[in-house]
């Protein structure tokens, strides 16, 4: 079968996104990509002030209530439709929820042919990353480093601590069956 949905999974600053945009260059095809930092830039500023929405401590803690679980539902949900339309997808995640986040995509993606991949990255290492990047908490990366992953199913798993994210994308492209 055909890949039709790369996963990836991994904490604040542990090189994602990097990797998504190295996936996109040596892919055969054209795929799309979708992270979860997008997901949290459409939703309205307000959903940051409440519980119910999306809340960033001041540790890097990062807690998410109910109305930010309803949008995140309806954009898997849409996500999974383009793929099934006959969009190739990469998604960028944080499973806060850990196994509990992989088994909504697992629902959503049911009968999909999907690569789950782990992105690791030392905590020490991703803590540099988010402070040198400026635009993230301080706190996220070491929270998430390790506990995004608990319980977590995976397909590969790369690490950015000392591996360049374009090897890591040839890893995963590696895998991806055309």
């Amino acid at each position: 079968m055909t890949t039709q949905v790369i996963v990836l999974n991994g904490g604040s600053s542990a090189g994602k996104s990097e990797i998504v945009r190295h996936l996109q260059a040596v892919l055969p095809r054209p795929w799309l990509a979708f992270g979860v930092d997008s997901l949290i830039e459409a939703m309205p500023r307000s959903m940051q002030a409440t519980d119910a929405g999306i809340e960033f401590a001041p540790d890097g803690a990062v807690d998410v209530g109910p109305e930010f679980m309803a949008l995140q539902s309806a954009w898997m949900e849409g996500i999974a439709a383009m793929v099934r339309a006959g969009a190739p997808v990469i998604i960028d995640d944080v499973f806060l929820g850990a196994a509990a986040t992989q088994r909504r995509w697992q629902r959503v993606l049911g009968g999909l042919d999907v690569l789950w991949v782990g992105v690791r990255c030392d905590s020490a290492v991703a803590t540099e990353r988010e402070r040198a990047r400026g635009d993230r908490i301080a706190g996220m990366a070491a929270t998430q480093a390790k506990m995004v992953h608990e319980g977590v199913v995976y397909d590969l798993e790369v690490d950015t601590t000392h591996t360049a994210s374009l090897t890591c994308a040839k890893i995963i492209a590696a895998r991806v069956t055309t």
